[in-house]
């Protein structure tokens, strides 16, 4: 037989469009092909294919090879697609059965001595491959993260006559069996090792259980970058969908997944020197930035005021919506980016530890101040300040409640959140903040004294109800209270800076 199919899939954001490498064999004087708009790493795989192939001691065809790659309207690229051309190659002149190859998807990209090397993008491919309800070959190195898919025969080889033998029945591959943990590993820092600093673990708590965004303002070396570290520690566990999300966009992002990390929520800390691109993400093939990086996880940026005001005002709509699409004259591609911000900042130019020592000018403080805008700032739930420590209190050893005590209390209030709304707190709408942070009319009329003194924003008022809702769960109260308000209330550091 002349013509050959073998499936593939290529990567086209989070998602893995089915590629059908249609292999034909044809007279004429000896030519190969690839057509099917591939890239130039894609185009490079018939020097690896036709070396791969002799190497492995199969006869390359002195015949016309015409490859397609369908459908021809998506761009391919890398050089995933080295494995099912070589075998469709094999298929088309009949050194290897063609019949079994309908049952199979395959990825990889060949050396020129026919072993099998490493792609990314695995997870989006194993994904969609289990919908199709075939089978999937992938390099050894990538067994682990195509075995994350629950039901999906996984075949791993390390060299092309590995898969041929197996497709020829004379040497049959068993299904991989995952050598990942079943427990998820543990986090190698502790919330308890942090010395004093009581409200501001008192603030992660709350961060924590509602899912808010957090603004720490403070003078260097009051431990800001210590405590951002350790939210992470009292987060509610990934649950497996959550971790799954997260892993598709590690896998096919430049810098690769770690499966030994499965199951652990992510911490970014991007430098303050990253443009937007970075952040939100972008370029010519429309990478997942920071932001996304960050799904279901963290994104600290500590001296948050050395960025760069228009970067950061680039993260005041995900946000928001808890998505990114990034359009571009070829290309658009959607991200989730549902991440939790911590940012860390000076109070002044100077990082002085309190006011009255502070030797600013006041329109020095201004500038300062004025590099956050009010809408990026009305998106930060909580704010507070992150005081220096005496002397005694550092010379004492640390003591306070272990990340897995403040964790116990965190899943509680996030289970109430589910239970009574399906979602987190900090995710409220306007009609959603209106039935479940309901007050009486004492606390709305304190709240109001509160807005007009702080001239504060319709935002920054929900954001308000928001954490008492929050505050109110950790108690495992059905209303807020007074007590939840003024909690809340003394989380809006940044509004009291500006009056001083």
């Amino acid at each position: 037989m002349n013509l050959a199919i073998v499936y593939s899939r290529t990567n086209d954001g989070i998602d893995a469009p089915q590629v059908t490498v249609e292999v034909h064999l044809g007279n004429g004087l000896p030519a190969f092909s690839i057509v099917g708009l591939p890239e130039m790493a894609v185009k490079e795989s018939r020097d690896r294919v036709r070396a791969a192939i002799i190497n492995s001691n199969f006869e390359f065809p002195a015949k016309r090879i015409t490859v397609n790659l369908a459908p021809a309207d998506i761009p391919k690229d890398g050089g995933r697609f080295d494995l099912p051309i070589a075998l469709g190659i094999l298929a088309a002149s009949a050194q290897i059965s063609e019949q079994a190859l309908s049952q199979y998807e395959f990825i990889g990209e060949l050396s020129l001595g026919g072993q099998l090397r490493a792609v990314k993008g695995v997870l989006p491919t194993a994904y969609a491959a289990n919908m199709a309800k075939r089978s999937l070959f992938v390099p050894e190195e990538n067994a682990d993260e195509a075995s994350l898919i629950k039901n999906l025969a996984v075949y791993s080889a390390n060299h092309l006559l590995q898969i041929c033998t197996h497709l020829n029945n004379t040497e049959r591959l068993n299904p991989y069996t995952s050598t990942i943990a079943n427990e998820t590993p543990e986090y190698d820092v502790d919330l308890s090792e942090v010395k004093g600093q009581f409200q501001a673990k008192r603030a992660l708590e709350v961060a924590a259980a509602g899912g808010h965004n957090l603004l720490m303002l403070g003078p260097p070396g009051t431990g800001k970058t210590m405590l951002a570290s350790r939210l992470v520690t009292i987060l509610p566990p990934l649950t497996e969908a959550e971790a799954l999300e997260a892993a598709t966009i590690a896998s096919i992002s430049d810098q690769g997944f770690n499966v030994a990390n499965w199951g652990l929520r992510t911490v970014r800390d991007p430098h303050h020197t990253s443009s937007g691109v970075a952040l939100v993400g972008g370029g010519a093939k429309v990478r997942p930035g920071e932001i996304s990086l960050a799904h279901n996880g963290i994104l600290f940026l500590d001296e948050l005021v050395e960025f760069d005001r228009k970067v950061l005002d680039v993260l005041r709509e995900p946000l928001e919506t808890g998505k990114i699409t990034i359009s571009r004259a070829a290309r658009q591609a959607s991200y989730p980016a549902q991440f939790q911000l911590i940012a860390a900042m000076n109070p002044c130019p100077q990082g002085c530890d309190t006011y009255a020592s502070c030797q600013c000018s006041v329109e020095q403080k201004r500038r300062y101040r004025e590099k956050l805008s009010a809408p990026f700032l009305d998106r930060i739930d909580l704010q507070i300040e992150v005081l220096s420590l005496s002397r005694e209190d550092l010379q004492k050893p640390a003591t306070g409640e272990t990340s897995k005590q403040v964790r116990t209390r965190v899943v509680a209030a996030r289970m109430m959140q589910l239970k009574r709304q399906k979602k987190a707190n900090r995710f409220l709408g306007n009609k959603e903040i209106e039935q479940y942070c309901k007050l009486n009319k004492s606390d709305e009329a304190l709240l109001a004294q509160i807005i007009e003194k702080f001239g504060l924003s319709a935002r920054a008022y929900h954001r308000i109800l928001k954490v008492a809702r929050t505050i109110a769960d950790i108690s495992g109260e059905d209303n807020i209270q007074t007590a939840h308000i003024s909690e809340a209330v003394s989380y809006r550091a940044m509004d009291r800076v500006k009056k001083q």
